[in-house]
């Protein structure tokens, strides 16, 4: 029988410690395959945060965060939020600045998927959490006149007209060593019109988190190995070679372990496994340009249950790079399956 290794990877554990069949109903999580089974990627520390005054460290990623989650007291358009914070550094908030609002991923390391209303972890130290949508910096590329938002009551992530309204979070500190880059490199205005990055205070300014490396994907037989987190995917993106429920997709990866055997103890990723494969220069799909991939479908089952309502799971809209949920006994999505990095000791 293989071992679950576990290696160090440029990935956080969702946080996720139970699991649930397709009705919801909360089952031991030994043999499940779900999230909790494998709990795959880097293990939060205890504590979780540092409170500093008006200021929290997140022990886990290094970022330093406002305490108070809502700090322009009114939601913004994307503009107005990039402005207010570029006043917080004029005006040098608790002493620093270098502010900035948060990439995608910045935000998404925030998110517990095992509690709701808000998805934050459990005990957190933040005051003035709103049950709402939050601006990133990250620029949506299907449509660049977007950008992306997370809502704090459940986690979800998606896109809306950079013109709308919502809350902003302030973060300061450089992420190098855990949270992978996003992969945006470019600055777009209001309407979508690419401008310089500088002073933009945009994601592809800072291009805040690890570096990928060059080049990113390594082919080897039926397998691609993603550099970036050491993680290995097969290298055909559906299992199933049709939509599945969730059940189905657990079940074929398990089916896949029995066939094959070997060294590689294949399972279906977890949303932030998955999420770490978007890059948010591309769209249709939002994955790395010249990626080696073959059979790339339109979304994916995550082994991730929605804690909001745990008769849903977790899945990557991958032609937009969205993160939602799809009801388990659907047959929405399609399945990829992934392994950790076998040693090569």
């Amino acid at each position: 029988m293989l071992s679950r290794h576990k290696v160090m990877s440029a990935y956080l554990q969702t946080g996720q410690i139970t699991c649930h069949d397709e009705r919801g109903s909360m089952i031991d999580c030994t043999g499940s395959g779900q999230d909790a089974d494998f709990r795959s990627g880097v293990s939060w520390p205890e504590p979780r945060f540092e409170v500093l005054d008006d200021e929290v460290i997140d022990l886990l990623t290094g970022i330093v965060w406002t305490r108070n989650a809502n700090m322009a007291e009114f939601p913004l358009a994307w503009q107005e939020a990039l402005d207010y914070i570029a006043s917080m550094n004029r005006d040098k908030v608790s002493g620093s600045a270098n502010w900035r609002l948060p990439n995608r991923r910045e935000l998404r390391s925030l998110m517990s998927y095992q509690t709701r209303k808000p998805a934050l972890p459990e005990g957190h130290p933040f005051v003035n959490v709103f049950s709402g949508w939050y601006w990133t910096s990250t620029t949506a590329a299907i449509n660049t006149a977007y950008a992306w938002y997370i809502h704090m009551e459940g986690a979800r992530m998606f896109y809306g007209r950079k013109e709308q309204f919502f809350l902003l979070w302030p973060v300061r500190g450089m992420v190098d060593t855990i949270l992978p880059a996003t992969g945006q490199t470019r600055c777009y205005e209001t309407k979508g019109q690419l401008i310089s990055c500088a002073g933009s205070g945009q994601d592809g300014e800072f291009r805040s988190g690890v570096r990928w490396p060059e080049p990113r994907f390594e082919e080897t037989g039926s397998m691609v190995i993603d550099r970036l987190t050491n993680l290995c995917w097969r290298s055909s993106a559906d299992l199933t070679g049709r939509p599945s429920t969730w059940e189905e997709a657990l079940k074929a990866v398990t089916d896949l372990n029995q066939q094959q055997g070997g060294t590689c103890l294949w399972r279906l990723p977890n949303i932030n496994e998955l999420e770490s494969l978007v890059d948010c220069s591309e769209h249709s799909p939002a994955l790395p340009y010249g990626h080696p991939f073959t059979d790339v479908r339109e979304g994916y089952w995550s082994s991730t249950t929605s804690m909001f309502e745990t008769d849903w799971a977790w899945a990557l809209y991958l032609t937009k790079g969205a993160v939602g949920v799809g009801q388990k006994r659907g047959a929405h999505f399609s399945v990829w399956a992934v392994c950790d990095f076998p040693s090569r000791e």
